[in-house]
This record gives C-alpha cells, structure tokens and sequence, in this order.
C-alpha cells in the first residue's frame, strides 16, 4: 500500500457527510486484491469536488482495477445518487454490457442507496464496500484523485462548467489514459496494457 502514496484525506469538504444505513449487507469480497487478471473483472469507483467560481461540482468514476483505465466519468453540480448511476451505466455500456463483475466503491450514500444497488443488481453485478472510514480500500481511486488535482486541478483556475469539463476530458482521455506510465502495470499505460491484453488474446 505504501507505494501508491495516497494523499493524506481533507478535512475541507463542501458538503456535509450523508447518513445512511451502514448494515451488514455492505460486505468487502474485493479485499484490496488491486491486481486483476483480465479487463471487466472488477471495476471500481469515487467521487471527487472542484470548485468553479464559487460553486462546487462533482467528478465522478469508473476505473478497471485490470488497466487502471478510467472507462467512464461525469462531471455534475450534485453529489446524488443520479451522478453515480449515470456513470456507472457509461461504464457498463461502453464495455458491451458485460455481466458478472465487481463493483468496488465507499459505503456513501449514493453508492449504498437502495435506487442505486438495485442498478448493479439488476445487471448480476457484485457489490464490494470499502470498510467504514478506510481510504485504503479503495485506493486506485484515491491514487487518481491525487493525481488528477496535482497535475491538473490544482494548477489552474476553471471560470464555467464547460471549461471543466472540457480540462478533464483532456486530462483523462487525452492524457491519464493515453499517456501516463503506471509503475504497477510495469510502466505501460492504460490504453497500452489493455492493448496488450488484446493482442495477447
């Protein structure tokens, strides 16, 4: 775990945190095992806020724990449940609609609210929940976070949505998947990693 260099958590957070019912249902089968075989064995999940004149907006994503891919991203004014919906359903799409795979995320309330866990449910999709309070088990997220606010957030001011948008798109797409080596997939990338997978199969 030392190795990824999580970011130490922030305590300045624009919302306040949302009760749910944290019950025994919210199991871990995921266990950290960050090291997958093949693409759409287990994909995990976060959000993150950015500021934009004033206001806060919410990044939300999926990755594939395989390639460290980031497969699909929403950009939204409301941390709900409809955000986490909305990009689990680009991820589940863009991807041929595969079923039986993880889902790893937090035990927020978006990610734990009965409209949503009805969605992976539906589609025969596994659940996995990081322990209460425990960054750590979801650390690829984390790790992205970092990263993403570090080499682009942080560095820049954002005056419209669109002009956010716009940066993470480029971030993401054009760079993060495309461009930036990961020492844990023996310094490829994520596009790269996924192509060799393919060429390989």
């Amino acid at each position: 775990m030392k190795n990824l260099q999580l970011p130490k958590m922030s305590t300045d957070k624009p919302f306040k945190s949302h009760k749910h019912n944290d019950n025994g249902e919210c199991k871990n089968p995921l266990e950290q095992d960050f090291n997958q075989k093949s693409p759409n064995l287990v994909r995990v999940s976060d959000f993150t806020y950015i500021k934009v004149s004033g206001k806060w907006y919410y990044l939300c994503i999926v990755m594939d724990l395989f390639s460290r891919k980031v497969i699909s991203w929403t950009v939204s004014g409301k941390s709900a449940v409809d955000l986490v919906m909305t990009t689990f359903k680009k991820a589940y799409y863009k991807r041929n609609a595969p079923c039986g795979f993880m889902f790893h995320s937090d035990r927020g309330a978006q990610y734990t609210a009965f409209a949503f866990r009805q969605l992976p449910d539906s589609l025969n999709v596994v659940q996995s929940f990081s322990k209460k309070g425990y960054p750590y088990d979801n650390a690829c997220c984390e790790c992205f976070f970092k990263y993403l606010k570090k080499e682009e957030v942080n560095r820049r001011t954002y005056h419209s949505l669109q002009e956010l948008q716009l940066a993470i798109f480029e971030y993401i797409e054009g760079f993060y998947n495309a461009k930036r080596p990961h020492g844990s997939l023996g310094m490829l990338t994520p596009n790269e990693k996924e192509n060799l997978y393919r060429e390989q199969h």
